[in-house]
């Protein structure tokens, strides 16, 4: 390995057992469990990360990097223990979110992306944390750690986890480290009790449904048991392609005609 990897040599039995999960010939695919593997040391995607993943999957570390820096969830500095995440995306700012964000950026004493000096927290604004029946919501380390936040709840929070004091969070699983969670991320069964959280959807979730049963709500003709296709139904009444470009490789998914992507006009012009 070269000097850059061969830092990151401790990972590589896990880095082969990634990359044995994918078929021969595709083991790129094995990158996203990778960049987060490289996380479980240091914290985040350094250089030597990106060193390492390109050598174990033989490309290059701009291929890596282009990854890297496409997904939030990759880290390209240093990360706190503790990476406290605010939805602050349409419903939850409407019901407070920015005002927890707030608060919390206040108390903490940091900005978005930025870390405490105690290396603790690290805060930042999500676009949407796909809670949207718990609005406004708080997850630590990717677990949801407070449901219909308030500024006060947040605040108290992030004091239990600088002082070292356990968290129970509304939901998700016991709170754990960001290098932790990274292992879970990459594809590893996490030994630690209490790792993994189960149950069933709770209220607020249900809520929909829950309205439609009590006033007799129903789709006409709806069998929750009836399988679901796999194939788009054909329109009725369609027996021929739609169009020449269709008819001319569509459906084989080959480009029409001359044989040039779709959208490149060189070679199409209007003859005058």
């Amino acid at each position: 390995m070269t000097p850059a990897a061969a830092k990151l040599a401790g990972l590589l039995p896990q880095a082969l057992e990634i990359i044995a999960r994918y078929p021969a010939g595709r083991s790129r695919s094995a990158l996203l469990p990778l960049l987060h593997l490289v996380q479980t040391d240091e914290g985040f995607v350094s250089p030597t990360g990106v060193a390492f993943c390109a050598e174990v999957l033989g490309i290059n570390k701009a291929q890596v990097g282009a990854v890297a820096t496409f997904y939030t969830m990759y880290k390209r500095r240093p990360t706190g223990e503790y990476l406290v995440s605010v939805c602050t995306n349409t419903l939850c700012n409407t019901l407070g979110g920015q005002q927890v964000y707030d608060e919390l950026s206040e108390h903490l004493g940091v900005g978005h992306d930025e870390t405490t000096a105690d290396g603790r927290i690290t805060l930042e604004h999500a676009e949407c944390l796909a809670a949207c029946d718990y609005a406004p919501v708080v997850t630590v380390n990717y677990d949801f750690a407070i449901d219909e936040a308030t500024p006060e709840a947040a605040v108290g929070m992030v004091d239990k986890l600088r002082n070292g004091e356990a968290v129970t969070p509304s939901r998700g699983a016991r709170v754990c480290s960001l290098k932790e969670m990274q292992l879970q991320l990459a594809g590893f069964a996490e030994p630690r009790d209490g790792a993994v959280a189960d149950g069933l959807a709770g209220a607020p979730t249900l809520r929909g449904v829950t309205l439609a049963q009590e006033h007799g709500i129903a789709v006409a003709d709806f069998n929750p048991d009836t399988p679901i296709t796999t194939t788009k139904p054909a329109r009725e009444g369609k027996t021929t392609p739609a169009n020449p470009a269709e008819a001319a490789g569509v459906a084989s998914n080959k480009p029409a005609a001359d044989a040039k992507p779709a959208g490149d006009s060189v070679g199409n012009e209007v003859k005058k």
